[in-house]
């Protein structure tokens, strides 16, 4: 049985353990509305960069001279999966949902017949992935110097994306991320990033009343895109995660200083209940020892 000192002292440690969940609830609530803003921001041109590379592939004949970022190598043997996590823990389930959707992703493709990779963005996802998918994992890249998320973060990241693919290191690559759709709400997304998976009914766009041309012609238009899109699909993901990540916290430790709050109200119950029973035994001592004598 705990002493009062024992129990004084678990209870001052669960106090300041719920001054420091409170405060990185606060912290986390502050950095949420920014980063929501953000996300929200990014996903109209996301995907109306998605809309005019179908647009634009949609008026070519054929799909001689666009570039292989988007249509592809014409193989699907060699799949690399970009899986973004974040830096930091303390945000409840938020990394481990998606690591664990990696994980079913890589089994569902060897169940294929297909050869998996990994380039893992992010310290937590690394770390989760390497204990045992080591061998899967190709690059690293982690983004902790960045204060906030910015495109130079993205293009970075694309930039390897797009050199693993020249040097022929994989036929298909995989986005995946938590998307931010509430506060107490996060999606795990695999989106397909190379090649491009148009959207629905963008491959034949209707052209009546509307004929378009482009200068420079679409080919050379596709090929600026190509990398462009990379990019820009790589900073929503980013951004969504960012806000994700926050929103996860938040809610993680709101639920851990309510736990601390009824911890506490338990430990001081039990510490009145023995003090109780001290004063007492202490009393049934005295009076014993008066009618003793």
């Amino acid at each position: 049985m705990p002493s009062l000192k024992d129990l004084r002292v678990r209870i001052g440690s669960v106090r300041s353990t719920q001054k420091i969940t409170k405060a990185m609830q606060m912290v986390a609530a502050a950095k949420l509305r920014r980063a929501q803003e953000a996300a929200e921001s990014a996903r109209p041109y996301s995907q109306r960069m998605e809309r005019l590379i179908g647009s634009v592939a949609g008026n070519l004949p054929s799909l001689e001279g666009v570039p292989p970022l988007i249509v592809g190598n014409g193989r699907q043997d060699v799949h690399l999966i970009l899986v973004v996590t974040a830096e930091r823990g303390l945000c409840g389930s938020f990394n481990s949902a998606i690591v664990r959707r990696a994980r079913q992703t890589i089994e569902a493709l060897r169940r294929e017949g297909r050869q998996v990779k990994l380039l893992c963005v992010g310290r937590k996802g690394y770390e989760a992935l390497r204990r045992d998918r080591a061998d899967l994992i190709v690059e690293y890249i982690t983004l902790r110097e960045y204060r906030n998320i910015d495109f130079s973060a993205a293009q970075r990241v694309a930039d390897k994306v797009m050199e693993l693919f020249a040097a022929g290191a994989f036929d298909v690559c995989h986005l995946l991320y938590s998307a931010f759709k509430s506060v107490i709400a996060q999606a795990v997304t695999l989106q397909q990033l190379v090649p491009v998976k148009l959207p629905e009914g963008t491959e034949q766009p209707d052209l009546k009343g509307a004929i378009y041309e482009y200068e420079p012609d679409e080919a050379e238009l596709l090929a600026t895109l190509a990398p462009r899109n990379i990019a820009v699909q790589v900073f929503k993901a980013l951004l969504e995660g960012a806000a994700a990540e926050q929103a996860a916290r938040m809610t993680a430790m709101d639920s851990a200083t309510r736990n601390a709050g009824e911890m506490i109200g338990k430990l001081t119950l039990r510490y009145n209940r023995t003090r109780q029973a001290m004063i007492t035994k202490e009393l049934i001592e005295i009076v014993s020892g008066a009618e003793a004598l």
